[in-house]
């Protein structure tokens, strides 16, 4: 296991017990005090995702046997802090709908007279824009950091693969030198049987002639 993607592990488990808590206060604020404490659990689900896309950068670095595990527990924190930004949209949706009914009351009671169906239509034409819109950049931002990820799988598998070709190469190399190796040996082994040959022919030749003279002397006696 990766002492590093441990240590992420850890800051993150510690973040979203802290994003837990602060979910859970922010509902019995109102004010200018839930806005704060929603623009903290905003920025503390920034920190978690920087954390996940760590994560996923250390995992996809390490042996396969470790990387599935480890993927497995990724998705679980993604569900995690996906489950979070509901919370967060609920509690935010909760606190618009709230202050355009403040608003809708205060501008009855300034003017009962003006405060007609056709203000209350734009008031509520203007809350939902404002919701597609965050909605928008939510969709933007998830898209943005989808692409990322997708970066940087590919940047891990062309590295891989790009190792699995140098060490082939490699091999390749090794294979060449041994095969240079053996050619020069094999070539040195048919230069000393050509000479065997040649010296096992002229003993056979001198014993011949040897044998042709011992029988000449002979018979000539």
């Amino acid at each position: 296991m990766s002492e590093v993607f441990n240590g992420y592990e850890r800051q993150y488990c510690d973040l979203s017990a802290n994003l837990s808590k602060k979910c859970s206060s922010a509902i019995a604020l109102d004010g200018e005090q839930k806005k704060q404490k929603l623009s903290e659990i905003r920025s503390g689900l920034d920190n978690a995702e920087a954390l996940i896309r760590k994560m996923d950068v250390e995992a996809r670095s390490l042996p396969p046997s470790v990387r599935t595990s480890l993927l497995v527990k990724l998705r679980e924190f993604k569900s995690d802090l996906n489950n979070f930004k509901s919370e967060v949209k609920r509690i935010t949706s909760a606190n618009l709908n709230a202050a355009a009914r403040d608003e809708l009351l205060e501008a009855g009671l300034a003017d009962t007279k003006t405060a007609s169906a056709d203000q209350r239509a734009r008031l509520m034409m203007s809350t939902d824009r404002l919701g597609r819109t965050t909605d928008r950049i939510k969709d933007s931002r998830r898209m943005m950091i989808e692409t990322e990820e997708l970066g940087v799988s590919v940047f891990q598998d062309l590295h891989s693969q790009r190792q699995s070709l140098l060490r082939t190469g490699d091999t390749l190399s090794g294979v060449d030198d041994n095969v240079g190796k053996s050619k020069k040996i094999l070539t040195g082994m048919t230069r000393r049987m050509n000479r065997n040959k040649w010296t096992i022919g002229a003993i056979i030749t001198a014993l011949v002639a040897a044998i042709i003279l011992i029988l000449y002397f002979k018979l000539t006696k």
